[in-house]
This record gives structure tokens, C-alpha cells and sequence, in this order.
């Protein structure tokens, strides 16, 4: 028995050294519908492993005694499934959740964490989801376009020779409609803590600062710096590639990021693409959106409508930033909200 014991103890300890010698090297630790990427000593950058929706990448911060997640998923299945995960990089449990903005694919898993954790966002965002965020566009888009997607991917399953590329339409139609069932679960919850401007969490010898900074890619932006880390997740309000535009402030977003790049950081963990270095890539986000909002409104002056301005739109100049862009045309949906702030501007509260 002993032996047994014994011997037991030694494959576990392995086990938690193969893991940790994984992490120091830089490769990403996959467990079920989640792939872990080593940022910094007890830093993790949560992102999907293609097995499941999940909405937005997710940080994730070890204290000494608890964990805390940027952004709760994009349904309370992809929520669940993100604790499950977490066990291949810690046993710590889920004590602090932060939501960096309102929208469906950051808060969405809100009401899975209410009964063991403290739900943190700012006080707009509070307000935001006592409102019908399910009613809105931002959030339809993400639903109504998935049965004619569905559609399309079965008539070209149907077509397809490549065996390969068969299996991986076939698992996107799986993914796409477990979404669909998954959010009849959602029941829209806000954060059970909130604040106006400014947070400061000590945990377990760390100071996580959570900041306010202003109207940007939506009026609850949040952003949590680690100043002796040198590190800040961001949401959306900065992202590797393009922000989606459509619930933004254009005019103030860029002020906005001043305030970020004016924090003492070195790297950035985006609710979008992949963790960054440096502000290079703030500053040129900051040029595409004066210059998407320049261009919009000349062409709203000139009677176009939001949709025809967006199709003529060039910004292929931040290309060398933002890889994405290959042509010209951006999403309507930014160009919609321009159009929108120009005839009914929203005051500051």
C-alpha cells in the first residue's frame, strides 16, 4: 500500500513538473475548450482551443491563496467550462471576476460566478445589463446570422473532398449550433460590485489597479494594471486587431488611449487576438480611429448613407499594424454609430 502511495505521489509531482516546465518555456497549456498561455509568474492568458464558443480571450490572475478572471465568457456553458479548465494551471479557486466591458462575449458567464465570487465592473456597466442587452444589435449579430451560416456550411460540407476540411466545417456547424442552445441559459446579470473611477485590489502580494480611463470602445471600459508587473489587460478598448466600433465613442476614444499609453507598461493582454508588447501598436489604433471618424463624417456630409460611407472607406495605411485590413471597407457598424453620435450626441454622465 505504501508502494502504492508512494508511487502515486511521484507520478502526481511529475505531473505538476512537466506542467510548470511547459509553462516556463512558453508553450500554451491546452485543457478541454481552453488553451493557457504563461504571460508572467501566476499571469495567464485564457483563449478557446476551438472546441467550444468562447467569446473573449480571458487573463487570468494567481494570488497567493485565490484566482481572478478578466471577463466571465460568452455564456454561463463557456463559463463553466473556463473553471473546469482552470485546474491544469491551478487549484486555486475563482474568487474575483472583473467584467472590462458590457458586452455579451465579456459578460455573459457573469451568473456562474455570483454564488463564490465578487462580480467587479464599473458603474455603467451595472446599468447596461439591467438594460435589454438581448434586444440589441451587438448582441443579435452574434445570433441571427448563424442559421444561414449553418446553411452555407452544409452545402459545402456536401461538396467537399478533403476530408480535412469536411471535419472542420462539420465541428464549426457543431460549435455554431451548441451556441445557439447555450444561450437560451444566459440570464443577464450585472456585477455585484461596482465603482466610478478607480479600484485598488491587494491580493495575496499583489496590487491589481482597476481603472476607468473613459469613453472608448463602449462607456464601461475597465482596464486592470499590474504596475509592478508592468502588465495591463484591456478589454476591447485595445485589442491586437481592429475594436469592433458599433457601441463606441470615436470622438474620445483616442483621448482615452492616451490615458492608457501615460500607464508605466511593457505588455498588453487584449480582449481580442493575442497578447502584445509595447505601445506602437496603441498609437496606430489611435490614427485608425481619428481617421475612420474623419472619413465617415465628410461622407455624411456629402448624403451618403452610413452603410455606402463604410464601403468606401480607406484606412489600408494601418495595414502594416492591423494585418486584417486587406482592402478598403470597414464594418457599417462603426460607421452606423458615427453617423448616429453626430445626429444624437451622448453626454458624458
Amino acid at each position: 500500500m505504501r508502494v502504492r502511495v508512494a508511487i502515486l505521489f511521484a507520478v502526481v509531482i511529475a505531473g505538476w513538473l512537466w506542467r510548470d516546465a511547459r509553462a516556463q518555456v512558453g508553450e500554451p497549456i491546452v485543457s478541454g475548450a481552453h488553451r493557457f498561455q504563461k504571460v508572467a509568474d501566476g499571469i495567464y492568458y485564457a483563449t478557446s482551443s476551438g472546441t467550444m464558443n468562447v467569446g473573449a480571450n480571458s487573463p487570468i490572475i494567481l494570488t497567493d491563496s485565490e484566482a481572478l478572471i478578466i471577463d466571465s465568457e460568452i455564456t454561463p456553458a463557456a463559463a463553466r467550462a473556463l473553471v473546469t479548465d482552470l485546474k491544469a494551471i491551478t487549484d486555486k479557486p475563482v474568487r474575483y471576476v472583473v467584467d472590462s466591458h458590457y458586452h455579451y462575449d465579456h459578460a455573459h458567464g457573469n451568473q456562474v460566478f455570483m454564488a463564490n465570487a465578487q462580480v467587479i465592473g464599473h458603474d455603467n456597466t451595472y446599468k447596461r445589463l439591467l438594460t435589454n442587452v438581448m434586444e440589441q444589435y451587438t448582441y443579435l449579430s452574434s445570433v441571427q446570422g448563424i442559421p444561414s451560416r449553418v446553411d452555407g456550411l452544409r452545402q459545402r460540407i456536401a461538396q467537399e473532398k478533403d476530408a480535412q476540411q469536411k471535419a472542420t466545417m462539420e465541428r464549426q456547424v457543431a460549435s455554431s449550433l451548441a451556441y445557439l442552445e447555450q444561450v437560451k441559459e444566459i440570464k443577464v446579470t450585472p456585477p455585484n460590485l461596482t465603482f466610478k473611477n478607480t479600484m485598488t485590489l491587494h491580493l495575496g502580494g499583489r496590487e491589481l489597479q482597476l481603472l476607468y480611463l473613459g469613453r472608448g470602445h463602449t462607456d464601461t471600459d475597465v482596464v486592470v494594471f499590474l504596475p509592478r508587473e508592468r502588465i495591463v489587460a484591456t478589454g476591447d478598448l485595445m485589442e491586437s486587431q481592429i475594436s469592433y466600433m458599433g457601441d463606441s465613442y470615436p470622438d474620445e476614444w483616442p483621448a482615452t488611449l492616451d490615458k492608457l499609453r501615460a500607464l508605466d507598461f511593457d505588455t498588453v493582454m487584449p480582449g481580442h487576438g493575442v497578447v502584445f508588447k509595447g505601445k506602437t501598436k496603441i498609437e496606430a489604433f489611435q490614427g485608425y480611429v481619428r481617421e475612420v471618424s474623419r472619413q465617415a463624417n465628410e461622407f455624411k456630409k456629402q448624403g451618403l448613407t452610413a452603410d455606402k460611407a463604410a464601403a468606401k472607406i480607406d484606412v489600408t495605411k494601418f495595414s502594416g499594424e492591423f494585418p486584417s485590413i486587406r482592402s478598403v471597407g470597414i464594418d457599417p457598424a462603426g460607421v452606423r454609430r458615427i453617423y448616429k453620435l453626430a445626429e444624437s450626441p451622448e453626454p458624458a454622465q
